[in-house]
């Protein structure tokens, strides 16, 4: 009965320990998930700022040469026709600029760690199946021989 005891003992302190190794696991897998959509993001935005930069400088250097260029070539009597063009060119611009920087940001959103929450479920669903359903043990443990019914005759 002792031995019974102590084998019992052992094997919950087996379990208390790799319960605590997969949910340290867990936590580590989240925190580098975590990291990955917040780079992401950060990219994301970094890239929507520098598309800004680019519309504002496009508006204060080009927009009076191209304006004027333009101006020149329709006629010295429609000079605001010139800006108009060119206006309509820097919003395309940026435009594009934005919609980079949008899928920039939805690559990495919601920042939640999807892969972690996935294999806490499975494990979850692993330890509360019941012991017939799926073999819970290490890689290459034996297995209890199977009745002759189900085994596979050759």
């Amino acid at each position: 009965m002792a031995d019974q005891n102590s084998d019992l003992a052992q094997a919950l302190q087996d379990v208390t320990q790799r319960v605590e190794l997969l949910v340290r696991e867990e936590v580590a897998l989240a925190k580098a998930e975590m990291s990955e959509k917040m780079s992401r993001l950060v990219k994301g935005a970094v890239f929507g700022i520098i598309a800004g930069v680019f519309a504002v400088f496009a508006l204060i250097y080009l927009l009076h040469s191209l304006s004027w260029g333009i101006t020149s070539i329709l006629g010295e009597d429609n000079p605001w026709l010139g800006f108009l063009i060119v206006g309509v060119l820097l919003i395309i611009f940026g435009a594009i600029g934005g919609l980079i920087a949008r899928r920039m940001i939805k690559k990495g959103s919601p920042p939640t760690p999807q892969m972690a929450i996935e294999e806490a479920q499975l494990i979850k669903g692993t330890l509360t199946a019941s012991p017939s359903a799926h073999p819970v043990g290490p890689v290459g443990a034996r297995q209890a021989p199977q009745p002759a019914s189900q085994e596979v005759r050759r």
